[in-house]
């Protein structure tokens, strides 16, 4: 490992209850949650964090946290010659801790005693739920070059988005002078920024934060001590290490970045990586995306027309057609089944059609002659034959016990068993 790899530390934040994604987050964390077929969220700050040099990583986690816990052990194995590791820190109570996390800054600072056999100088702060590419050892050189005590990574949004996020104003050396937590959208003219001109022809005169900082190790330990009963990086600690005139760097991002909060940025960022010449690049040899490797066998197509279709590795495909859709690992799709802009997650396992069919059950996967069109089908689902799910932006939001529809698109619950010829949706 080179002497610039060693002085930095990653801790990947592994999220909340995630409620806005629910309820993909109702059995496991956000960053567990599948997505491009056959990935997790947290596959993307790991890999992130592999291309960029920087192998000593920390997952926190704390909520829903086995299948993130049990996919990161599965996957994150170095050798044993090398000084990498992705090492997953849980919440824990301690005689003298007496909380869980309270929130992103509260999840370092209950954490930080961890690295103390560790030699560093930085430590890199992510999220693990967010979908780009980025190399931070950039980042990690303009920091050092500026001598900068905190540096933000920031992207330019739109007046509609930047309610959602921290934002700030920079100098012409981009250092940070102001910055505000979410800020309502009457005082949002206040807070305009110069941004390329890529940006601001389409409406993005708002530098966000990215929620990917850079610390001095000594700033942030002093931070921690003096706000002690601080619990967030941007309503807090952030605007404390401004008014202690530490230097605080943007770096700017002008890649493909999404936030996947809701379920509507989760969906469409799954459609994307359809597109042919996705904003996401899956096919980068010199960044590439890792996740756990299964021995699977290759996709089997029947039949099948296929239109700008993502399919995973061990899905077994008769359907009639599928259309800008993402079909996960393990797939079975039977014939006559029509699939348009939707989301099917696959199977953790196989089982014996026959046999279950023999039971009188409905097997993993879509059955023959199915509807299923702006739709997510969680993990594990049975679908029978002749069913009909259909969303739509005109459908109300509605939880049941086998779905849920949100932001016009219906969601099967994991393992969810749908009987033949039942509709929902839109015409059920």
């Amino acid at each position: 490992m080179s002497k610039q790899n060693k002085d930095i530390v990653c801790m990947i934040l592994g999220g909340g209850a995630g409620t806005r994604l629910y309820p993909l987050t109702e059995k496991r964390s956000k960053p567990a949650v599948p997505i491009g077929g056959k990935y997790r969220l947290i596959d993307i700050p790991i890999s992130n964090c592999i291309s960029s040099g920087y192998t000593r990583m920390f997952v926190l986690t704390q909520f829903n946290s086995h299948s993130l816990n049990r996919h990161i052990k599965n996957t994150y194995q170095f050798d044993h010659y090398t000084e990498g590791f992705v090492d997953i820190l849980a919440a824990e109570l301690t005689p003298t801790n007496k909380s869980w996390f309270l929130g992103t800054a509260d999840a370092v600072r209950q954490s930080m005693h961890r690295l103390t056999n560790y030699d560093y100088e930085y430590v890199l702060i992510l999220s693990g739920d967010q979908l780009y590419q980025m190399d931070y050892s950039k980042l990690v050189a303009a920091h050092k070059e500026q001598n900068a005590e905190v540096t933000i990574a920031t992207i330019p949004v739109t007046d509609k988005d930047a309610p959602g996020f921290g934002i700030m104003k920079v100098d012409a050396q981009n250092q940070i002078n102001t910055f505000i937590e979410k800020p309502a959208p009457e005082i949002l003219h206040e807070w305009q920024s110069e941004v390329p001109e890529e940006f601001a022809r389409e409406g993005k005169h708002f530098l966000a934060s990215m929620g990917i900082y850079l610390f001095n190790r000594e700033l942030l330990q002093r931070l921690f001590a003096e706000h002690p009963d601080e619990h967030d990086f941007g309503k807090s600690i952030i605007p404390a290490a401004m008014d202690s005139d530490a230097k605080i760097l943007s770096y700017a991002y002008d890649g493909y970045w999404t936030d996947i909060g809701t379920i509507r940025s989760f969906f469409n960022a799954n459609l994307d990586l359809t597109q042919p010449v996705p904003r996401f690049n899956l096919y980068n040899e010199e960044f590439p995306m890792y996740t756990r490797s299964r021995q699977l066998p290759p996709i089997k197509l029947i039949g099948t027309r296929c239109d700008r279709a993502s399919i995973a590795s061990g899905s077994v495909i008769n359907a009639h057609e599928i259309v800008e859709s993402v079909i996960g690992i393990r797939s079975r799709i039977e014939k006559g089944t029509k699939i348009y802009r939707s989301v099917i997650m696959g199977k953790d396992r196989y089982e014996d059609i026959d046999e279950v069919v023999a039971r009188g059950e409905v097997p993993m996967g879509i059955g023959s002659d199915c509807h299923i069109e702006n739709a997510i089908i969680d993990i594990n689902c049975r679908v029978g034959n002749n069913v009909e799910i259909i969303g739509d932006i005109s459908l109300p939001d509605v939880q049941s016990e086998l779905y849920c529809i949100v932001d016009g698109i219906v969601i099967l619950r994991k393992e969810a068993i749908i009987p033949h010829g039942m509709k929902i949706g839109l015409n059920g």
